[in-house]
């Protein structure tokens, strides 16, 4: 879980590198309370809790990939790869699920040398 809060600490943090461990947690909870507030909304038969809960964390999302692609050695800009439909959605979830370049780049140390939680 502190994988998920710190993603939602650094929410505006475009810069740095983020690990692979915590870019996927940060999906994996993502998924699960979004499934759980998309089941709450079929029971309450409004899209409310779940449309507001993607806007909250659209941002956080959005930099948690930008420091993933960093940790790859990539630009942010690879992010707009999301924009096109199937393709571009399996390229970035090639790069996320590939191993961060082991020593510092442009982009910051690596943060594996970091201590984990």
């Amino acid at each position: 879980m502190n994988w998920y809060v710190d993603v939602l600490k650094k929410y505006a943090v475009f810069d740095g590198r983020a690990r692979r461990k915590e870019f996927w947690m940060f999906v994996l909870f993502n998924a699960i309370i979004l499934t759980v507030l998309t089941l709450v909304d079929e029971v309450i038969g409004f899209r409310l809790l779940s449309s507001l809960y993607g806007l909250a964390v659209l941002l956080p999302y959005v930099g948690v990939l930008i420091r993933r692609l960093h940790d790859t050695g990539r630009s942010g800009w690879w992010a707009l790869l999301a924009l096109i439909p199937v393709a571009g959605v399996i390229v970035l979830i090639v790069f996320c699920a590939g191993e961060g370049e082991q020593q510092q780049n442009a982009h910051g140390p690596n943060p594996k040398a970091a201590p984990a939680y």
